[in-house]
């Protein structure tokens, strides 16, 4: 009896598989047909709402769909009851970034106290906010800072940041312009910042759109200028993690 009852259970498993992958079928033959930008479809899966699937494009974007594909959402899926955005928990889980992973070699460290906490950020020193985010992190103690230089919003962007890369002291280089406004000298015709282009693909890769952006020890990004205390609170989360 008890074989028995597990081959029903088996049987009822790969037919539940079967008619999910039956359903995913129909929704990758249906929207590409119907919305060429669907073309390449990273993946088809049920949602946490019956009926309603998350189709997912180009790593991390996220949408949603019926079983037919007749219908399209573009937004953010919110469990009222918790509060939570689950497309925003989805999207940040796709887009986590493994901290050993990063190439530290093409960033400047900046070290505060005993340097025991470890935090990577993306900056563009053109960067308004960044500048604001700047003024605020200098009270942050006991932390070594990866400092990337993400030259993406524009040529000028691109000269001051090999300028800052090519300096004798880069971390007071780029102190004196983002709290000081005080230029560094122009990079000297033979140095390499070849870091700075490898940053930008490698922003580019982890869908890293604006600055500043902060990388954890624990995968977790937080993007925009927040303040001293949120990256106090993040960095406390990460060494829990």
């Amino acid at each position: 009896m008890k074989i028995t009852h597990i081959l029903m259970a088996l049987a009822y498993t790969w037919a539940l598989s079967q008619a999910a992958w039956a359903q995913e079928d129909v929704i990758r033959k249906n929207l590409p047909a119907r919305l060429p930008q669907f073309k390449q479809i990273d993946e088809v899966r049920k949602s946490e709402i019956g009926g309603l699937y998350e189709v997912r494009v180009d790593g991390s974007e996220i949408y949603y769909t019926d079983a037919k594909a007749d219908f399209l959402i573009e937004g953010s899926l919110i469990d009222t009851r918790s509060k939570r955005n689950l497309t925003e928990e989805r999207v940040e889980k796709l887009t986590a970034v493994k901290f050993d992973s990063l190439p530290l070699k093409d960033a400047f460290v900046v070290v505060r106290g005993n340097g025991e906490r470890k935090l990577a950020v993306f900056e563009d020193p053109n960067c308004g906010y960044c500048k604001r985010f700047e003024r605020d992190l200098q009270k942050v103690d006991n932390v070594t800072i990866y400092m990337f230089l993400y030259p993406i919003l524009g040529a000028d962007s691109v000269e001051k940041s090999k300028a800052i890369w090519c300096a004798k002291d880069r971390v007071a280089a780029w102190l004196d312009w983002m709290l000081r406004d005080q230029s560094a000298t122009s990079a000297a015709a033979g140095c390499d910042a070849t870091a700075l282009s490898r940053n930008v693909e490698l922003g580019r890769k982890h869908k890293i759109n604006g600055t500043p952006t902060l990388l954890f020890t624990n995968g977790s990004r937080v993007p925009g200028a927040v303040d001293a205390k949120k990256v106090e609170q993040m960095l406390t989360l990460a060494a829990k993690s």
